[in-house]
């Protein structure tokens, strides 16, 4: 596993790397706005904030806590917000690859 790895591009595994950390960072930040949301008075982590982790690759990782702490499933607003930005992900990465589905060709 390490060796297929290690035979990816440069570009491939610094992307590789940067997604899973900011899938990581994105999971936890979901979790603590979660224990914060229980405790009367706490400080929350702004929505802005946690829409920013999902758009700049954290979207796995929202999803993933979403379900596993059970936290904003019930706020549409949010979840549209996130499903809006794991649609245009997707399309970046079809067009990143050359497999768009909004090409022309």
């Amino acid at each position: 596993m390490i060796e297929n790895f290690l035979n990816l591009s440069l570009f491939s595994q610094f992307l590789i790397i940067y997604l899973t950390l900011i899938n990581i960072v994105t999971f936890f930040y979901f979790g603590f706005d979660k224990m914060r949301s229980q405790i009367s008075d706490a400080r929350r982590v702004s929505e802005k904030t946690l829409w920013f982790l999902a758009l700049i690759g954290g979207s796995v990782g929202a999803l993933s806590s979403m379900h596993f702490f059970r936290h904003k499933t019930k706020k549409t607003s949010f979840q549209a917000g996130l499903a809006i930005i794991l649609t245009l992900q997707v399309w970046f990465i079809l067009w990143l690859f050359g497999n768009s589905p909004l090409s022309l060709n």
